[in-house]
C-alpha cells in the first residue's frame, strides 16, 4: 500500500492525471557524468481503463476500507466501487493499473482477485454524429458469463469484433441514447460491461432509445443472448446482473 501511495503522489504531482502525463521534471545524466536537474523529459503516460473484481471468501465480514484508502485520488467518482453479493468491482482509467492490483492483491490474499484489461469492444461518440461528449460520467458496471462451448464463445467475439461494419445500426442506437462509452472486457468466460452515461441520467430512461425506430437493435440483442448466461448466483433466467454502488444498501 505504502508503494501505491507514493506512486499516486508522483502522479498527482504531475498533472493531467486520467487522461495523460508530460512536463514532469526528471534528472537527466550527461555522457560526461553529470546530472542535470534542470533538464526535463516529457513521457506520455496513457491512462488504461481496467476492471478489478475481489470475490470475497466471506462476505459478511468483508471490509471495503483497503480499496477506498488506495483507490482515494485516483478515482473520478467514489461510486466505481461496486458490489453485487460477493464481488466487489474497482472500475480505473490510470496509466499504470497494474500498481493498484497489486496493492489490493496484497490487501485480500484469501480472496479472488479478477483482472479485466484490454475491452475487446469499445464504442465512443467519435463514432456519432454528434460527437460532443459529457464533462462528468457517470459508469454503469454489469457482468454475465459466455457459454461454455469454444465454438460459439468465438461466434460472439467474431460478431463484435464487425459489428461497427456489419451491424452498424447498433453503435447508432447507443449514440441516439446518448451514451458516452460502451466497453466490454472479458476474463475466462466472464464478461465485465461498462456503460458511462451523462452524470444524472439513468440506465433504464436512457436503454430504449437503442432500439427507438431501429428494429436491428432488438435482433442483434435477440442474438446475443444464444452466447450469455449469468454467473454463478444469478437468479434462474437472468443472465446481466448490475453492481451498485458499495456504499448503498
Amino acid at each position: 500500500m505504502r508503494q501505491l501511495r507514493k506512486y499516486l503522489l508522483f502522479v498527482t504531482a504531475c498533472s493531467a492525471f486520467f487522461i495523460s502525463i508530460s512536463g514532469c521534471d526528471f534528472p537527466v545524466k550527461h555522457k560526461a557524468g553529470r546530472t542535470d536537474t534542470m533538464a526535463t523529459t516529457k513521457p506520455h503516460l496513457i491512462a488504461r481503463p481496467v476492471v478489478i473484481e475481489v470475490i470475497a471468501h466471506d462476505r459478511a465480514n468483508f471490509d471495503p476500507d483497503p480499496i477506498y484508502d488506495m483507490t482515494k485520488g485516483i478515482l473520478n467518482d467514489v461510486d466505481d466501487i461496486r458490489k453485487w453479493k460477493n464481488h466487489v468491482t474497482i472500475y480505473l482509467h490510470i496509466p499504470n493499473p497494474e500498481d493498484a492490483l497489486k496493492e489490493i492483491k496484497k490487501a485480500y490474499p484469501e480472496d479472488s482477485i479478477k483482472y479485466y484489461e484490454k475491452p475487446f469492444y469499445s464504442f465512443n461518440r467519435k463514432m456519432c454524429a454528434d460527437t460532443i461528449s459529457s464533462k462528468q460520467w457517470e459508469n454503469i458496471v454489469m457482468t454475465a458469463n459466455l457459454v461454455s462451448d469454444p465454438k460459439l464463445q468465438q461466434e460472439y467475439l467474431s460478431y463484435h469484433a464487425t459489428q461497427f461494419k456489419n451491424w452498424p445500426e447498433v453503435a447508432k442506437g447507443f449514440c441516439n441514447a446518448n451514451f458516452q462509452q460502451l466497453l466490454v472486457f472479458k476474463n475466462g468466460r466472464q464478461l465485465m460491461l461498462v456503460i458511462s452515461i451523462p452524470k444524472g441520467e439513468s440506465l433504464d430512461k436512457l436503454n430504449p432509445k437503442t432500439a427507438e425506430n431501429n428494429p436491428r437493435v432488438d435482433e442483434w440483442n435477440r442474438l446475443m443472448k444464444k452466447y450469455q448466461e449469468g454467473i454463478p448466483g444469478t437468479k434462474s433466467g437472468a443472465v446481466w446482473i448490475e453492481f451498485k454502488p458499495f456504499h448503498t444498501n
